[in-house]
């Protein structure tokens, strides 16, 4: 939910592991119940077809196939939902919930293959529109109310500058930014009062997820 892990399904037991004390409570147990087998379902379908798939289209071994699917909820309660597949770190797929149809990235046999075999395969595609155009959106707000202290907590970033010398000739200063949240976060040098551009001399990270669901980000600064 935004960037909170609420859980994942445990691989040996088929059981659903909550990461927040208010997530289970947030749901009927039918309706848990209901989303952990149909990630069984999920799971089951879509490992059989992509290694059907890759047999027969002779795709080498190792490769990494990805899903990921949800909705989004707007302040005006419209809501928008998808569905996207990922092969070895590329869009391949995804699921078009208003005309209910796959839509290619790549265009390939590989491709071509799985979204025919999705595309056929009716009761799947009439199941993702049922769950995310409704299930979802019901359980988000659920959730959203459940989790409202988590979601709009604030936290202040701690910044330590500190100078490093690479060589003789070159000083680089140093800004760390941690302990932050939620993610968006501004960091700027300034010189002679004036901030520095982008460029070469300037250097800054992406941000970075901390243990303890702050964040993190390093800045560098070529003087």
């Amino acid at each position: 939910l935004e960037d909170i892990e609420l859980g994942s399904l445990d691989k040996h037991t088929w059981n659903i592991r909550f990461y927040q004390p208010w997530v289970r409570p947030s749901l009927p147990r039918s309706d848990w119940d209901t989303i952990g087998n149909m990630i069984k379902i999920y799971l089951q379908n879509f490992n059989y077809l992509i290694n059907e798939g890759a047999v027969e289209r002779d795709v080498p071994y190792p490769f990494v196939a990805q899903v990921v699917a949800g909705c989004e909820v707007y302040p005006n309660r419209t809501s928008r939902a998808f569905a996207y597949v990922g092969y070895n770190g590329e869009d391949f797929l995804s699921f078009d919930i208003d005309n209910a149809t796959w839509v290619l990235y790549q265009d390939t046999d590989l491709s071509r293959y799985v979204q025919a075999v999705l595309q056929n395969y009716t009761a799947f595609s009439e199941l993702v529109e049922i769950l995310f155009n409704d299930t979802c959106v019901d359980d988000m707000e659920l959730l959203l109310q459940n989790g409202k202290a988590a979601l709009e907590r604030q936290e202040k970033p701690v910044a330590t500058v500190f100078a490093r010398m690479p060589s003789p000739a070159q000083l680089l200063l140093i800004c760390r930014v941690t302990g932050f949240y939620p993610r968006p976060i501004s960091v700027a040098w300034l010189r002679d009062g004036q901030e520095v551009s982008p460029g070469p001399a300037l250097n800054t990270s992406p941000i970075l997820p901390n243990a303890d669901l702050t964040y993190q980000l390093r800045s560098i600064l070529a003087v």
